[in-house]
């Protein structure tokens, strides 16, 4: 059957992707950063995931104010990355791993998550980010993706403890899937930063600190689903509520987890940079 064997969580700034875009990774300002990454980058090239799904936000790329979905899975066979702006990021197509997509979309509303199901989209940095820091600049991507959007941008975005719920099914869908498969599920977004406003650039290293030990505790996650979304506001910025998606990654890997690599990082551009490498145990 298939199987989750680990966990990432990690930040996606657009900025980073641009450094990386740009060739400016071994800047003085931005080494630092990038050097957090290293001990999972040789990881990751050992473990060799057949499948990786993706946990993320879009940022009005694929969706608009015309169709905000709480929770999208994506079903199809590729994913351009999208144009924010300035063009698409140049980097290779997503490829998608449509049969297992189908399973967990299946799945997933059986067990009365309402989840809407996406065919056709292009993929923006909240996703691409992520696969360059844990792949680098590749010509093809080395595994499959499943994207699973979630909405964190317009008010009401779920709660911590549905988050975490959906992580529990998502891992019980991988589970009854009869094909072998090695299976990573990614938390993306984060950590504490405002865009704009009176508090633009408001960083919180203590609250994130903290988030991120309740993250890499063995127990059934109840301090981290029990944080109100007007705590993240308040103590990490109105951006900040993007760490609701690391508890869906969190709740797929099961009570007991093993850390492996942890990096904290101020600031890339006006943000804390987070990441996390979970292991679940038996």
């Amino acid at each position: 059957m298939a199987r989750i064997t680990a966990g990432v969580a990690t930040s996606h700034v657009p900025a980073i992707g641009a450094a990386m875009d740009l060739k400016k990774t071994a800047e003085p300002y931005w080494q630092p950063l990038f050097a957090g990454y290293d001990w999972s980058r040789q990881w990751i090239a050992q473990e060799k995931p057949d499948v990786v799904i993706l946990v993320y936000n879009d940022h009005a790329s694929a969706f608009d104010m015309k169709i905000i979905p709480t929770f999208a899975i994506g079903c199809g066979e590729r994913y351009k990355p999208a144009d924010e702006g300035w063009g698409p990021r140049p980097v290779p197509d997503v490829i998608g791993e449509p049969d297992l997509a189908w399973h967990i979309a299946q799945s997933l509303i059986l067990d009365e998550f309402d989840m809407t199901i996406i065919n056709e989209m292009d993929v923006d940095h909240g996703l691409t980010v992520p696969l360059s820091l844990m792949f680098g600049q590749p010509d093809a991507w080395p595994c499959r993706v499943i994207p699973v959007a979630v909405n964190v941008v317009t008010y009401p975005p779920p709660s911590g403890n549905r988050c975490w719920r959906l992580g529990e099914a998502i891992a019980r869908a991988v589970e009854s899937f009869p094909e072998d498969l090695n299976v990573q599920i990614w938390g993306t977004g984060g950590m504490s930063h405002q865009l704009q406003g009176p508090r633009a650039g408001l960083i919180n290293a203590e609250w994130d600190n903290r988030f991120l030990d309740l993250m890499s505790q063995s127990d059934d996650g109840e301090a981290l689903r029990a944080i109100e979304h007007i705590e993240y506001l308040r103590e990490t910025g109105s951006e900040g509520i993007e760490m609701v998606m690391w508890l869906i990654m969190r709740g797929a890997l099961g009570d007991k987890v093993r850390p492996l690599h942890r990096h904290y990082h101020v600031p890339a551009s006006n943000t804390a940079v987070g990441h996390l490498v979970l292991e679940p145990m038996d």
